[in-house]
């Protein structure tokens, strides 16, 4: 089972679920209710203010006892309020998702490459490939960081947040592309603020079969 704190205060404690692959699961609740914790738990992701207590399997094994880059490469995040480096270039950030799937200090080979123009042509800012972040506006910034996560090309994508600054066409491209992952057997967990985003999805984990403590955290999934 899984714990989370911040400071004295338990945000949720004996939280338990399993996700196959080719589900998606949508974390709602008000600010403060712990959403962004239970993501960084999920995914071993620890943030300072936060301390977890439980477990985390993946194929059969405890996260944590995967290598740190293996790890990286089994599991994709975009964690809430990034901006990536202003000077950058947007295709520059995105291939920093294929630096798991590189040996060290090794260039960039095809594969990386083909990766980085797909995953920018599914999320729409291929065009500004070339311009510096700082150019960008914050939903063309949050396009490029979905890009960066999708060039990871794994099996997991953790997403915090992930709509924040995109307009409602932009937002439905998520849908797509979340769906699109989902089909082909990615395992999806996101933080969503957004109802109709949410609403979407097609079952509900109730509170009573996930032992989940917090009454401000909702779970819901989107299978297949």
């Amino acid at each position: 089972s899984l714990a989370g704190a911040r400071g004295e205060r338990v945000l949720f404690a004996g939280l338990e679920f399993e996700l196959g692959a080719g589900e998606a699961l949508w974390v709602q609740g008000p600010n403060g209710a712990g959403k962004s914790t239970l993501l960084r738990t999920v995914g071993c992701v620890q943030g300072a203010e936060a301390q977890v207590d439980g477990g985390v399997s993946w194929q059969g094994r405890p996260l944590l006892d995967w290598p740190a880059k293996a790890r990286a490469r089994e599991l994709a995040w975009l964690g809430q309020g990034e901006t990536g480096a202003s000077d950058l270039r947007a295709a520059d950030v995105v291939m920093l998702g294929r630096l798991p799937h590189q040996a060290w200090l090794a260039a960039p080979n095809e594969a990386d490459r083909l990766a980085v123009r797909d995953a920018m042509q599914r999320t729409h800012c291929w065009d500004w490939r070339c311009r510096p972040m700082g150019q960008l506006s914050g939903g063309e910034r949050q396009r490029v960081l979905l890009a960066r996560a999708l060039a990871v090309q794994a099996r997991v994508l953790l997403m915090d947040e992930p709509l924040a600054h995109l307009d409602p066409p932009h937002q439905a491209d998520w849908l797509d592309i979340v769906r699109a992952q989902v089909a082909a057997g990615v395992t999806v967990v996101s933080v969503l603020h957004e109802l109709n985003m949410a609403l979407q999805a097609d079952d509900l984990v109730d509170r009573k079969s996930t032992r989940l403590n917090s009454s401000h955290v909702a779970l819901s999934r989107m299978p297949s």
